[in-house]
């Protein structure tokens, strides 16, 4: 066998990777390389066996040209933006990509919904970057490494009085050199820290948040970004070349959960854990708590938002452990949701977690937490979670904690089961049945200390991220909401009970300060009131309301809660004299607390699908298609039958409808359009009133 010296550039296989021999054919002097030899006659098949060992030292030659190519350098931004390859190789035609600026980043990802992203999630990103460099502040400063984040001033300022005596300023250089050795180490941004936090994006898609946490975090040691799809990673190798972060990110093709049950060895696991699926995340979270290190940062977000407030409990209990319940505090019950299915996760391998930050905004929910390993730490999380008793009446809560925390001798605690339940069989204040959820996480959702690291870290640098006037005003209210009390009531919910117009905000806080409670504000609702006032409290105040602003009692049926309640007469006076404190800080600072959705169609965006077509297009008339999709809309046979035929059969599709020209569904091939406007759907008599639901990714992931 002849081995070529040389063998000209490789150029980049193919996605089908079983293609590899069928390229080298499209190369020019093919005779020359094989050593002037060409095959007989045979098929492709015994051509590719006869070439296996023949080309296999030019093979592995020409894979390491192209891996060094790989590491020349970014690519061209002109041809990146024209559409074409790093090495210039053109795409196919009608391909169109999109370039965006987010952060310190700059990233390039197809026009077709093939690789996930999503706008609206700049303030989660935006939020993760913040709270990664608190951890990050904290986690390095043990080791006497300070870290430099862009547009902060510098802590430790030198002044130098150029009025010195001459003969001091050689004691004075002496001096400096041994103030620059004592000072501590710095990490600054884009830079190895050898001692700093490894992170894992689970599912990366186009690597757009790795990226800037390369570019916007300091003392990172490496940060891998992973994605379950060929695709989503051929586009983060692009971006991180792009933005010359090659040194720190690093791709990798694998599925998230087999790649953090590789590191659960504890010198292999990564600090920080950052998990945002398109659904839900439940499928991830028994590895993630066992590939972070000790006291490592997990950060989880959540989109099925459905399930967890309450429209689907038993799904809930599936994914999560715990029945969610209908109520106005959906958003903090799904927030408590999450930790106690994180928590109880963790107590399989003697782990527990610390909430630092929980967060409910647009369509999803955040969370940020620290794993910590500990039997006896272990042994008090059946204290920390707490059943819920919700009257369907009136909406009035009450908590059960599952296990029981008691003082014993020598200081030690001593775990019980708790006794129960805490209220009787129908409601005290209207008669109703309570419904039961839970288990939930019933202590505080936030670290205040950490949060206001946070907030001052953002205050101080406003112009380092985009959203950073709504995390301020998010952290604000965060920081003023009571610790010790979960749940909360709202304004709506309190006057539609009774049929009575509403009270003004700081009316209500006012009631409940000046009859010795506490009460605050909640980011998860606008119209929140979150006290630590008993039910029974709360609606002597709506019934001394009531009083100023009567309601037709003739009109009540006497069997409703409004009637049953307005029935008893208050022990409790209440005063509405609006008080200075009532009014919280954020809110007379004028912060953006709760944000407006700034544009249509602000929320969560279709699933990435291999050759999917363009986000934007034809959404609107898939919408109007899919619109009360569960509901009996038309009730004229003919027409029904003629709506049911714009929906192809699924089973057709699988070759195996038995039903023919009877079936009610379309079987003719669907025009591209047509397939993306109309939902596949079994063909059994009466189409699907239970559409299944997204379920959990494993790649591309939501970014």
């Amino acid at each position: 066998m002849i081995c070529p010296p040389t063998v000209p550039t490789w150029r980049r296989p193919s996605p089908n990777r079983g293609n590899v021999h069928r390229d080298l054919f499209d190369f020019p002097c093919f005779e020359r390389r094989i050593g002037g030899q060409r095959p007989p006659r045979m098929s492709r098949a015994r051509i590719v066996l006869w070439l296996s060992p023949t080309l296999r030292p030019a093979l592995s030659l020409c894979r390491a040209r192209f891996m060094e190519g790989q590491n020349q350098g970014p690519p061209d931004a002109a041809a990146v933006e024209n559409g074409t390859k790093p090495d210039g190789e053109e795409r196919p035609p009608g391909f169109q990509e999109t370039t965006i600026t987010e952060g310190a980043a700059r990233i390039v990802f197809p026009s077709a919904n093939e690789v996930f992203y999503n706008p609206v999630q700049e303030f989660n990103r935006d939020l993760t970057c913040a709270v990664i460099t608190e951890f990050a502040r904290i986690q390095l400063a043990a080791k006497g490494i300070q870290i430099k984040v862009p547009g902060e001033k510098d802590v430790q300022k030198v002044i130098v009085d150029l009025s010195e005596p001459k003969e001091d300023k050689a004691e004075l250089k002496e001096g400096a050199n041994l103030a620059l050795e004592d000072q501590p180490r710095t990490a600054a941004v884009g830079e190895i820290c050898e001692e700093g936090l490894r992170v894992l994006e689970g599912l990366a898609a186009s690597g757009l948040r790795s990226i800037r946490f390369a570019r916007e975090v300091p003392g990172l040691r490496s940060v891998v970004a992973n994605d379950a799809s060929a695709r989503a990673v051929d586009l983060m190798c692009r971006n991180v070349q792009l933005n010359e972060v090659a040194h720190l990110v690093q791709p990798s093709q694998a599925d998230a959960r087999m790649l953090m049950y590789q590191h659960q060895k504890a010198s292999e696991r990564f600090d920080v854990i950052d998990l945002d699926p398109y659904g839900s995340p439940a499928s991830f979270l028994d590895a993630a708590v066992q590939a972070v290190s000790e006291g490592g940062l997990l950060c989880v977000t959540c989109t099925d938002m459905a399930v967890l407030a309450g429209n689907s409990g038993e799904t809930c209990y599936s994914k999560y452990g715990a029945m969610a319940l209908k109520s106005r505090a959906c958003h903090e019950m799904a927030l408590r949701t999450v930790l106690h299915s994180l928590d109880l996760r963790a107590n399989c391998y003697q782990r527990f977690v610390v909430p630092l930050l929980s967060v409910s905004a647009d369509f999803y929910v955040r969370v940020f937490v620290r794993v910590f390993t500990g039997q006896a730490k272990v042994k008090a999380s059946a204290s920390k979670q707490a059943l819920v008793f919700q009257c369907v009446g009136c909406g009035a809560f009450h908590l059960q904690r599952l296990g029981k925390a008691s003082a014993a001798s020598g200081g030690r605690l001593k775990f019980s089961a708790a006794c129960g339940p805490p209220v009787a069989p129908e409601c005290e204040h209207c008669g109703q049945r309570h419904q039961l959820g839970g288990p939930m996480w019933a202590e505080p959702l936030h670290d205040l200390e950490f949060v206001g690291r946070v907030l001052e870290a953002v205050s101080a640098n406003p112009g380092r991220f985009h959203t950073a006037e709504r995390i301020r005003g998010v952290l604000s209210v965060i920081m003023e909401e009571l610790p010790d009390v979960p749940l909360y009531y709202t304004l709506d919910q309190l006057s539609s009970t009774i049929h009575c117009n509403t009270p003004s905000l700081l009316q209500l806080r006012s009631a409940l300060l000046h009859a010795g409670f506490r009460v605050s504000l909640s980011h998860a609702c606008k119209n929140a009131v979150k006290t630590d006032a008993p039910s029974s409290a709360l609606w002597d105040i709506m019934r001394c309301w009531e009083k100023e602003c009567p309601v037709k009692r003739e009109r009540l049926s006497e069997s409703s809660p409004a009637f049953r309640i307005l029935s008893v007469e208050p022990r409790l006076q209440a005063n509405f004299t609006i008080r200075d404190d009532a009014n919280p800080s954020s809110r007379q600072r004028g912060l953006k607390r709760f944000q407006a959705n700034p544009e249509a169609n602000w929320g969560p965006r279709p699933r990435a699908r291999p050759g999917g077509k363009a986000a934007g297009e034809s959404v609107e008339e898939r919408r109007r298609l899919l619109q009360n999709k569960r509901k009996e809309l038309v009730e004229d046979p003919a027409e029904r039958a003629a709506w049911l035929k714009t929906f192809p059969c699924k089973r057709f599709k699988e070759g195996t409808c038995q039903q023919g020209d009877q079936c009610r569904y379309s079987h003719s091939a669907p025009s591209p359009k047509a397939t993306a406007e109309a939902t596949p759907t079994d063909c059994p008599e009466a189409p699907s009133q239970n559409p299944a639901e997204p379920a959990a990714a494993t790649g591309p992931g939501i970014e």
